[in-house]
């Protein structure tokens, strides 16, 4: 049955200000909530005076992917992955790729509880599940919920994020999720006030925290020919990761092309190709998506050269490792398997 007002599900995070309004915490927008409204993410609102997760339960999508297209070529690469979207964005992003589903909250008849989704996983017949597709932070309540209960039962959470969070919520998140893809989509706060609505220091701060939680995280930037391209932007985005991650963290260069409000031309490959170059005189592991290019699409060994990983589109092959490393000089593969 559709929730009813007094059945939704409480928001956490927040306080009352005195003029009535609800004071957001979750992420560092700080919404201030009328009643009947909700915050710039659509999905959290004030109803009856409190606020409210409306989109507790609601799923915009539910597929099994390779896990490689989340994109996650360093955890149980070539397996598939049980995931699900929901509703809503706390970005506002003029080049989003899944804007029909972020830029937007649809309610339903139809909910699900925490449980339900550990009954879908376990028939899917994958090992992990991500919580994609929209921005899943926003539905924070129900996305823990759903990760304390999918690591009970043995099963490992996936997060892919753009990282917009306070560092309380997420603290209290972390220790169920194993992998998250976090998108740093630019090294210009400028760049995320006029594109994303949003600023970088945030976004930052979250990438040092799942690293320091002990999370595997690797990180996507979607290069916007004229907006995000420069080659210092690349020298800024390598440096940061190496002295503020680690240099075995991965990066994603991935391909742009128009939608939503965007109408810029697509990435080149060749500007793909130059960035991976420029990334890779301080990170092992650059790669190449949303495009295919004759280099940053296999893992291989940072020691001997050799292939660990082959990909062709998302298919993963793992010739190249032996008991999680490298079967020709035996170094670790900085790779998660079971």
């Amino acid at each position: 049955m559709k929730a009813s007002q007094a059945g939704l599900h409480a928001a956490e995070y927040w306080s009352r200000r005195e003029d009535g309004r609800a004071d957001c915490r979750l992420c560092p927008h700080h919404c201030a909530i009328p009643e009947g409204k909700a915050g710039l993410c659509k999905v959290r609102g004030v109803r009856g005076g409190e606020l409210k997760a409306l989109g507790y339960g609601l799923l915009s999508s539910a597929h099994i992917d390779p896990v490689e297209k989340k994109p996650l070529y360093h955890f149980f690469p070539g397996a598939s992955i049980f995931s699900i979207g929901g509703w809503g964005c706390n970005f506002g992003c003029t080049f989003c790729q899944n804007w029909p589903i972020s830029q937007k909250f649809a309610d339903s008849d139809e909910r699900y509880l925490p449980a339900d989704m550990v009954a879908k996983v376990r028939a899917s017949g994958c090992k992990l599940i991500a919580y994609t597709y929209n921005e899943p932070l926003v539905g924070f309540e129900f996305v823990r919920d759903c990760c304390r209960l999918i690591k009970q039962a043995g099963f490992r959470n996936v997060l892919v994020t753009n990282g917009y969070i306070e560092e309380a919520p997420a603290a209290e998140l972390l220790p169920f999720v194993a992998a998250l893809n976090v998108d740093l989509k630019s090294m210009e706060d400028e760049f995320y006030r006029r594109q994303c609505g949003g600023r970088l220091a945030p976004v930052l701060d979250f990438c040092r925290q799942a690293v320091k939680a002990g999370c595997h995280v690797e990180l996507t930037n979607l290069v916007i020919p004229t907006l995000n391209d420069r080659p210092d932007l690349f020298e800024r985005l390598a440096r940061w990761i190496h002295d503020e991650l680690g240099r075995n963290v991965p990066l994603h260069l991935s391909a742009y092309r128009p939608e939503f409000k965007a109408t810029l031309p697509a990435t080149p490959p060749e500007t793909l190709t130059a960035a991976s170059r420029i990334c890779r005189e301080k990170l092992q592991y650059v790669y190449v998506g949303n495009v295919w290019t004759p280099e940053g699409q296999d893992t291989c060994c940072p020691e001997c050269g050799s292939v660990l990983v082959s990909r062709r589109g998302y298919t993963a092959r793992r010739p190249g490792l032996r008991d999680g490393h490298c079967r020709q000089c035996g170094r670790a593969a900085d790779i998660v398997e079971d």
